[in-house]
C-alpha cells in the first residue's frame, strides 16, 4: 500500500503536470483581446486553434496543407493548384460538386483556397449559427473528397482559363524569369499553375490516377493545421471539430524539404533584364540567405530590413527619391522555405533611374556599409521592440476570415504558446544575428532584377508559358564597390530617434458615443465629433475634407489636383515616415470633390502630424523637377490602362460614362501631355480659394481636442478661402432599352460586362438589387463558370455605383467571342425567371438574412467605423443609419418584387449598358458622347 505522504506527493504532481500541460494549450494573447483561444491535437495529429468570440456575427475556418507547388512531380506541373480546384468539387457525403459554394453563399459568406509554394489555404466564413454545417461540408473535403471522373476536364479547363487570363500580367511575367533564372534543382524553378499541356488528360497519360495518387501521397492530417472561429464557447466549437476532422487519414508524411540553394553561387553575381509590357521600371536586388524561420523571436531580418527601408531624411530612399531615381523603396524577407531564404529590396524606378540603375547598385552597398558599420545598437533595439510591444497590447482584431487564415498558416511555423503573439516578439538585442545577415548582403552574393518597357535585348531568352523576354549577364563585385555618384553617398545616414513613439497611452474619460455630433460651424468649417473607445485603444482618426469646386471643373483639372496631391505626399514622405513607423498612418488623396486629408493611429501625436500635414496642403513647395517626374508617372499609368484585363478595362468604361466628374482616360492623358509647371503653381494658388470643408474627428479624443484640431484647420488651410457649397456626383441614368458599346483591347481573351441600372436611388430599390444579386451570383458562377465554361473570371455582383443599384454580369473568356457569352448569359438569365418562380419563402428569407448579415456586420476594428461615419458625412446622412435602414427594407422585398426586377432588368434589360471588345456595338468615343449628356438617376 502507497504510504500517505507518498500518494499525497503524486497527487500533487498530477495537478502540476495537468495545470502545466493546460497552460501550454493556450497561447499568450495580447491583453486588448477578450477572445478565448485553445489549442488541441487531434487522435489523427491534426494540430487546431480554437477562437471563441461571443461577439462575432461571423464564424470562419481555414485549413492549411503543407503541400504545394513546390511538391509538384516534374512531369505535372501545377498538380497541386488542380487538386487545389478539385477538393471543392463534390464529397461523399455531399456528391453534388455545386453544393458547398452555394450553402456558404447562402448563409452569407465567402470561401477560396490558395496554392503556394510550400502551403495550400482553404478558407470560408458564414453566418455565425451556420458553422456546424458548413464544417460538416468543409472537413469532408479532407476526408472523403470524390474527384468525380466527369469533372476532371471540366475543371483542367478552368485552369487552364486562370493560365491564360493572367498571361499578359507582368506579375505573372516577371515571376516566370524568377523562376528561370534559378537553380533548376530545386523545384522553384518549375511552373506552378498548370494548364492544359501540364494537366494532359487523355488514354495514354489520364489525369485523374494522377491526381488521386498525388493526393494520398502528400495530403496528411499530421501535415495540416486548422483554425476555427465562432461565437460558440470552446467546449462547443471542440466538440464540432472532433468527429469531423479526426476522418482525415493521418499517412504519417513528412513535409517535403527543399534543401538545394534557391540561386547557384557560380551564377552570382548577375543582373537579369526583364521585359515588361506596361510602363513600369524597377530594381530588386536579391541576396540569398540562410533561412530565418528558428529567428522569429528575435527578428533580425527584420532589423536589418527596417533600416534598409527606412524612409526617412538621409535613408537611401529619400536620397534617390530628392534625386529624381526612386519612387518607392521596400525591403524585407523574400522567399523562406525552411532551408534557404532571400532578403529583397525592391526599388520603383523613374525613367532617369531606370538609365543610371547601375550607379544606384553601389549606392545601395554605400548605405549597407553604413549600417554594417553604425546601425548595429542597442537602442534601435529598443525601440523596435517598444513600438511591437505597444502594437500587440492595443492589438485590435480583424475579421474571423483573415484571423482563420492567419492562425492555420502561423500554426505551421510557430508553437502553440506563440502563435498570436509570434509577429510582435522581438525578445532580445541580437547583434551576432544582425550581422550574420549583413554578411551575406555583399557585392559578391547579389542577384539583381531589372525590369522595364522595351529594354532592347540582344537574342533574349523567353519563359516557358509567358513567353517573357530576359537575359542575364555577370556583375564585376569591384564596380559594385566603387561609389558611382559621390554627392548622393555624402547625403546617407542612418535614422535618427523616432520622436513619434506614443508616451500617453491613457484613455479619455467618457462614454463612448452611438454616433457623431455635429458641434456647428466652425468659421464655415462643418465639425463633427463622437468620442469612442469601445475597443480600449488609445487611437484616433481625424477627416478633413476639402471640397472644391476647381477639383472637378475639367479633365485637366482633375490631372492638376492629381499631381498637386503627389507633391504633397512627396514633400511629408521623408518626415512623416517616422510617425508610420509609431502606429501613425496619414492619406492624402483626391476624389470627385476635391482633397481629403485623413490622419489615424495614436492619438498622442496625431496633432503634430496633423499640423505639418495641413501646413503643406496649405502652401505646397512645388518644384519642376518633382512635377516632370509625377507627370511621367501619371502618363505611364494612364497609357497602362490599355494593357489591363479586358474586363477591368470594360468594367472601367461604365464608371466613367456614368458617374459625373469621372473623365475617360483618353481624357486624362492628353491633358496630363499638356499641362505645365507655371499651370500647376497658379493652379496651386487657386486650388483653396473656394472651399466647401468638413471635418470628422472619432475614437480617443475629447470635444476640446477636436476643435483645437478645427482651429488649427481654420487657420492653417482656410484663412483666405471663400465659403462655398459643392455637390455630390450623380450616376446618370441610361436610356430605355440595351446600349451596346465595344472597345479596343489588346488582349486575346473577350471581355464582357453588362451593367442592368435600377429605376431610382431609394433603399427599396438598392435592397431589391441586393437581394437578386446575393441569389444569382452562384448559380451564374456555376452555369457559365463551372458547366459552360466559358472562362475563370466570371461574377455576377451588385454593381451599385454612389447608391444607385444596379446588378453586374462580367465574363472574360479566352474561348468564347461577345455573341456566344451574350447568348450564354441570355440563356442561362431565361431559365434562372423559373428558379426565381418557385422559390420558397425559407429559402427567401434565408437569403435575404446572408444580405443583412454582410450589410450589419460588426464593426471590429475604430478606423471601419471612422471610415462609415465619414461616408455618411458625404452622403449627408445625418442619421448616420444607412445601413440598417437598407437591412429594413431588404426584410420588405416581397417574391413578387424580386421577380419584377428580374424581369425588367435582366431579361428586358430595360437599362442597360453592355460593353465588350472585339463587338459590334457603339464605338466608345461616340458612346461616351451619347452617355454624358444623360441625366442623373432620380432620387426615388
Amino acid at each position: 500500500m502507497q504510504n500517505p505522504i507518498s500518494r499525497l506527493f503524486s497527487l500533487l504532481t498530477l495537478v502540476l503536470f495537468s495545470t502545466l500541460a493546460l497552460a501550454a494549450q493556450i497561447p499568450e494573447k495580447s491583453p486588448n483581446d477578450d477572445n478565448q483561444y485553445r489549442f488541441i491535437e487531434l487522435d489523427n495529429s491534426l494540430k487546431v486553434i480554437l477562437v471563441s468570440d461571443q461577439d462575432a456575427d461571423k464564424a470562419a475556418a481555414s485549413m492549411n496543407v503543407a503541400v504545394g507547388s513546390g511538391d509538384d512531380p516534374a512531369d505535372r506541373e501545377g498538380l497541386s493548384h488542380f487538386l487545389e480546384h478539385m477538393l471543392f468539387l463534390g464529397t461523399e457525403k455531399y456528391p453534388d460538386p455545386g453544393e458547398y459554394q452555394q450553402f456558404i453563399k447562402s448563409h452569407g459568406g465567402q470561401h477560396n483556397a490558395f496554392t503556394a509554394f510550400q502551403d495550400t489555404n482553404y478558407f470560408f466564413d458564414v453566418q455565425a449559427e451556420f458553422l456546424e454545417p458548413a464544417l460538416d461540408r468543409f472537413a469532408q473535403q479532407f476526408s472523403a473528397p470524390l474527384f468525380t471522373a466527369e469533372l476532371v476536364d471540366r475543371e483542367r479547363n478552368a485552369v487552364h482559363s486562370e493560365f491564360s487570363a493572367k498571361q499578359k500580367e507582368d506579375g505573372r511575367r516577371f515571376f516566370s524569369v524568377k523562376k528561370a533564372v534559378s537553380n533548376p534543382d530545386h523545384a522553384f524553378s518549375q511552373f506552378a499553375v498548370g494548364n492544359l499541356s501540364t494537366l494532359e488528360n487523355t488514354e495514354e497519360n489520364p489525369l485523374r490516377p494522377d491526381l488521386i495518387e498525388f493526393w494520398k501521397q502528400h495530403y496528411s492530417s499530421n501535415i495540416m493545421s486548422l483554425a476555427v472561429y465562432g461565437p460558440q464557447t470552446l467546449d462547443e466549437l471542440e466538440f464540432m471539430v472532433r468527429g469531423r476532422f479526426e476522418a482525415i487519414e493521418n499517412r504519417n508524411l513528412e513535409t517535403k524539404r527543399h534543401v538545394a540553394s534557391l540561386y547557384r553561387a557560380e551564377d552570382l553575381p548577375a543582373k537579369v533584364t526583364a521585359e515588361a509590357l506596361k510602363d513600369v521600371r524597377s530594381l530588386s536586388l536579391t541576396f540569398p540567405i540562410a533561412s530565418q524561420e528558428d529567428n522569429y523571436r528575435t527578428k533580425p531580418a527584420s532589423y536589418v530590413a527596417n533600416l534598409l527601408g527606412h524612409e526617412g531624411p538621409g535613408s537611401l530612399f529619400d536620397v534617390l527619391k530628392r534625386a529624381g531615381l526612386a519612387e518607392s523603396l521596400s525591403a524585407g524577407l523574400g522567399m523562406d522555405t525552411g532551408e534557404n531564404a532571400t532578403l529583397e529590396i525592391s526599388i520603383s524606378l523613374t525613367p532617369e533611374g531606370l538609365s543610371r540603375h547601375e550607379d544606384i547598385l553601389p549606392l545601395v552597398f554605400d548605405y549597407i556599409e553604413k549600417i554594417r558599420q553604425k546601425g548595429i545598437s542597442e537602442q534601435r533595439f529598443l525601440e523596435m521592440q517598444n513600438l511591437a510591444r505597444i502594437d500587440f497590447r492595443f492589438r485590435e482584431q480583424g475579421n474571423p476570415l483573415h484571423e482563420a487564415m492567419r492562425l492555420s498558416r502561423y500554426l505551421q511555423d510557430y508553437p502553440p504558446e506563440d502563435v498570436l503573439r509570434a509577429p510582435w516578439l522581438v525578445e532580445r538585442f541580437a547583434p551576432e544575428q544582425y550581422r550574420d545577415i549583413l554578411d551575406r548582403l555583399t557585392p559578391d552574393n547579389l542577384l539583381a532584377f531589372v525590369l522595364a518597357p522595351e529594354p532592347e535585348l540582344e537574342n533574349p531568352n523567353r519563359t516557358d508559358w509567358y513567353d517573357a523576354a530576359w537575359t542575364r549577364e555577370p556583375l564585376n563585385p569591384e564596380a559594385l564597390r566603387t561609389q558611382s555618384l559621390p554627392e548622393l553617398a555624402a547625403q546617407l545616414r542612418l535614422p535618427p530617434e523616432n520622436p513619434f513613439v506614443p508616451e500617453d497611452l491613457s484613455m479619455v474619460p467618457g462614454k463612448t458615443m452611438d454616433q457623431p455630433t455635429r458641434l456647428g460651424a466652425l468659421e464655415g468649417l462643418d465639425v463633427w465629433f463622437a468620442r469612442d473607445t469601445r475597443f480600449d485603444t488609445p487611437k484616433a482618426n481625424v477627416f478633413v475634407g476639402l471640397r472644391t469646386p476647381a477639383a472637378r471643373a475639367s479633365a485637366r483639372s482633375y490631372v492638376l489636383t492629381q499631381l498637386l496631391v503627389d507633391t504633397i505626399n512627396a514633400n511629408l514622405n521623408a518626415w512623416a515616415y517616422s510617425a508610420s513607423l509609431a502606429g501613425l498612418d496619414y492619406s492624402v488623396y483626391p476624389h470627385l470633390r476635391g482633397i481629403t486629408v485623413r490622419v489615424g493611429g495614436y492619438n498622442d501625436k496625431l496633432h503634430t502630424l496633423m499640423n505639418r500635414i495641413l501646413l503643406q496642403v496649405a502652401s505646397p513647395a512645388l518644384t519642376e523637377q518633382r512635377f516632370e517626374i509625377a507627370r511621367q508617372q501619371m502618363i505611364d499609368g494612364l497609357q497602362n490602362k490599355a494593357k489591363d484585363r479586358p474586363v477591368e478595362q470594360t468594367s472601367e468604361f461604365v464608371q466613367t460614362s456614368l458617374i459625373e466628374g469621372a473623365w475617360p482616360t483618353d481624357n486624362k492623358l492628353k491633358a496630363a501631355r499638356e499641362v505645365t509647371f507655371d499651370e500647376l503653381q497658379s493652379f496651386s494658388e487657386a486650388l483653396l480659394s473656394q472651399v466647401d470643408p468638413v471635418m470628422l474627428a472619432h475614437g480617443n479624443l475629447t470635444e476640446a481636442s477636436a476643435l483645437n484640431l478645427a482651429r488649427q484647420i481654420d487657420a492653417i488651410v482656410l484663412g483666405n478661402s471663400e465659403l462655398t457649397e459643392v455637390e455630390r456626383s450623380q450616376v446618370r441614368q441610361l436610356p430605355d432599352n440595351e446600349t451596346k458599346v465595344s472597345i479596343e483591347v489588346d488582349h486575346p481573351d473577350t471581355g464582357y460586362t453588362l451593367y442592368m441600372q435600377g429605376d431610382n436611388t431609394s433603399f427599396e430599390e438598392r435592397a431589391r438589387f441586393r437581394l437578386l444579386a446575393q441569389i444569382i451570383s452562384s448559380p451564374f458562377y456555376e452555369e457559365i463558370r463551372t458547366n459552360r465554361q466559358l472562362g475563370y473570371i466570371v461574377y455576377a455582383t451588385a454593381f451599385e455605383m454612389l447608391e444607385t443599384p444596379a446588378l453586374g454580369f462580367v465574363v472574360q473568356s479566352p474561348s468564347a467571342n461577345r455573341v456566344e457569352i451574350d447568348q450564354a448569359v441570355q440563356e442561362f438569365s431565361n431559365s434562372f425567371e423559373k428558379t426565381l418562380t418557385a422559390l420558397t419563402p425559407e429559402r427567401l428569407e434565408r437569403e435575404k438574412q446572408a444580405v443583412i448579415s454582410k450589410l450589419l456586420e460588426r464593426d471590429r476594428q475604430l478606423g471601419e467605423i471612422s471610415s462609415r461615419y465619414w461616408r455618411e458625412i458625404d452622403r449627408e446622412m445625418d442619421s448616420f443609419d444607412s445601413r440598417e435602414q437598407l437591412a429594413n427594407a431588404v426584410k420588405q422585398v416581397s417574391q413578387q418584387a424580386l421577380l419584377e426586377t428580374f424581369r425588367k432588368a435582366v431579361l428586358e434589360r430595360a437599362q442597360s449598358l453592355q460593353v465588350v471588345n472585339g463587338g459590334d456595338g457603339l464605338e466608345a468615343s461616340r458612346a461616351l458622347g451619347r452617355l454624358t449628356e444623360l441625366p442623373p438617376v432620380p432620387a426615388s
